[in-house]
């Protein structure tokens, strides 16, 4: 049995959970999730604490079972503490702007990345100066908060060189020698 998929997954009190036909409907203070679970999973409610269990042996069964365990335990962490990830944007001139919906990011291309966020998206930029200005996104949802923050990150990669890009907070960028004379 998967290691991960037979540990019961606790319920904080602020947050309701209701299992209709095998999609589990998870709601909270920051928002309100739901996912499809397969017709050979039984998904069991005992007070405060939610136990999955298989109703197969086989393969497949085997392999999806921890992974509904982490799908269901990161929306009850997500609707009851939210997510955030940390972007930082190194190079000289590299800045970001955030009004409303529209994230502006100026990456030393000739014109400016404009980028529409959804809604269930929020975003704060830190710059100060002297140092490399920072994205920090935060959100319930923690697989489109992933989704986010990998395409903004594609704008610039970090290059092995001299590292400017965007990079994660506390990312180490392998770095290369440069020509050698």
């Amino acid at each position: 049995m998967s290691r991960i998929g037979k540990k019961p997954i606790f319920i904080p009190k602020n947050v309701n959970l209701k299992i209709v036909d095998n999609e589990i409907f998870v709601k909270g203070f920051l928002g309100s999730l739901s996912q499809k679970i397969s017709k050979n999973f039984q998904l069991n409610l005992y007070q405060n604490k939610l136990l999955i269990t298989r109703n197969q042996e086989n393969k497949k069964s085997k392999s999806l079972h921890g992974l509904y365990h982490v799908l269901i335990n990161n929306m009850i962490m997500g609707v009851s503490k939210g997510f955030q990830k940390k972007l930082e944007l190194v190079g000289i001139g590299y800045k970001a702007y955030y009004n409303g919906e529209i994230l502006d990011l100026n990456l030393g291309f000739s014109h400016n990345i404009m980028m529409k966020l959804p809604k269930e998206i929020n975003v704060e930029i830190q710059s100060e100066k002297g140092k490399n200005p920072f994205i920090i996104l935060k959100s319930y949802d923690k697989q489109l908060l992933g989704i986010i923050a990998a395409k903004i990150r594609t704008f610039r990669v970090p290059e092995p060189y001299k590292g400017k890009g965007i990079r994660y907070f506390g990312e180490e960028i392998r770095r290369k020698a440069g020509k050698s004379a």
